[in-house]
């Protein structure tokens, strides 16, 4: 079965952060920050999901998807990342996964969604190499209470962005700012990943995949200073996250660093613990130059020519073949089934007169992204899935809630959920989808 779905992520939907024993996450702490997220928002409400999820189950019911991704907040499960166990956290879940069975929506969990515990970062975050271990036994205590209903588990969401916006340019949470010394946060996700395989496993999980955001590098011109710098970039976002899972190697980092003294004997080993399926979240190609100074060995040179979403991303639909069937020639016979575990744009939506919002552009953009997702299976890319990012306008990290990515608009002052006309659009092409089956 193709899993047509869509997605969101505990910290930007939950809200109830103080409730039911739930602990602080890096979050919290980051945006109570002055000046770390715009307008000072923070996540404390966010959609108020916690109480609201039976609408929620009951929108993506009427949408009809058949899967949801969704995110564990590690701190509401181990408010102290580790040791005692909070019923109240997993019985949400429990919950949860149960409506949404109940709905005909497969629940599709993801286990770290960059809500760290605080009390993990205040022993080093994933700087810290312990914190690999207590992830895996995090993923244990998750697993034995789901696993039973849960039929494919995700591990970690996008560990370039966690890495390069957490703890190499501070814009994330925890608000590091250590360039290339942010490196070992990399490994210690990746380790982390390979045990929680384990831990998944052992605790009966099916399927178990990891999602990476992933884009295609276009060098800025065919000078080679250009495709040089391209190709340090791909490393670093695309290669340096898949290549140890599906190669059982790290690519080629001397453009950045001359020691990786963090990696030990058998990690490797660890990390490259075969998966069901990989998770890849595309939303726009990246193009790159020569360095323009003594720090990265690249500059972002950026794309025009193309459309823009409210967050002046480029939208270039093709880049999701180009990066699908990119993937298939690099990994060959090793890359695992696809799945696109993210795909969406920001866009203005204002309600019309009538409170209608009639997103047009959205609309667009999925219809084209799809296009371009079936031209990549036409290729021969095995893809098993597409979930739109994200089903309800959510808590949009920095950039708090200026944001709107959802199919369902929620007016953060009163909650109130009105479904845009990409809704509807997205319901139609599903139950044509159910015709055509």
């Amino acid at each position: 079965m193709f899993l047509w779905g869509t997605a969101t992520a505990a910290y930007q939907i939950e809200g109830a952060t103080g409730e039911d024993g739930r602990g602080p996450s890096i979050w919290d702490t980051f945006a109570r920050e002055p000046g770390r997220t715009r307008d000072g928002h923070t996540g404390d409400v966010a959609c108020d999901h916690y109480h609201r999820w039976r609408e929620d189950v009951a929108l993506m019911a009427d949408l009809g998807v058949n899967a949801y991704r969704f995110s564990i907040a590690w701190p509401r499960v181990l408010p102290d990342g580790a040791g005692a166990v909070n019923g109240r956290g997993l019985d949400f879940y429990d919950r949860l996964v149960d409506a949404l069975l109940a709905a005909g929506v497969q629940p599709v969990p993801t286990l770290f969604h960059w809500d760290l515990p605080q009390a993990l970062e205040d022993r080093g975050g994933w700087l810290n190499r312990d914190v690999a271990e207590l992830f895996a036994d995090y993923a244990g205590v998750v697993g034995a209470r789901l696993a039973d209903r849960v039929p494919l588990w995700i591990t970690l969401n996008e560990p370039f962005v966690h890495m390069a916006f957490g703890y190499a340019m501070g814009l994330h949470a925890p608000g590091h700012a250590l360039m290339t010394g942010a490196l070992p946060a990399a490994h210690h996700q990746l380790l982390a990943h390979g045990r929680a395989v384990a831990a998944l496993r052992a605790a009966g999980a099916r399927q178990v995949a990891l999602t990476n955001n992933c884009t295609p590098v276009w060098p800025a011109s065919s000078r080679e200073q250009d495709v040089r710098a391209a190709e340090a970039y791909d490393i670093l976002h695309n290669r340096l996250f898949t290549d140890p899972v599906l190669t059982g190697a790290y690519p080629d980092l001397s453009a950045y660093t001359g020691d990786l003294d963090f990696v030990r004997d058998g990690d490797l080993e660890t990390v490259s613990a075969p998966i069901d399926a990989l998770g890849v979240n595309y939303y726009n190609p990246t193009r790159i130059a020569a360095p323009t100074d003594e720090g990265l060995p690249f500059t972002n040179a950026g794309i025009t020519g193309h459309p823009t979403t409210a967050f002046g991303w480029p939208v270039v639909p093709d880049g999701l073949r180009e990066l699908l069937t990119g993937l298939k020639s690099r990994y060959g016979a090793a890359l695992p089934p696809i799945l696109v575990t993210e795909n969406g744009c920001s866009q203005p939506d204002v309600p019309g007169p009538d409170g209608t919002i009639d997103d047009a552009d959205r609309i667009a953009f999925l219809d084209g992204h799809i296009a371009a997702l079936r031209r990549a299976m036409d290729e021969g890319v095995d893809v098993r899935g597409y979930f739109v990012w994200s089903l309800i306008d959510n808590f949009e990290w920095a950039e708090g809630y200026h944001q709107r990515f959802g199919l369902v608009h929620v007016d953060h002052a009163t909650q109130r959920r009105t479904p845009k006309r990409s809704y509807h659009w997205y319901r139609d092409f599903l139950r044509a989808q159910n015709t055509d089956t």
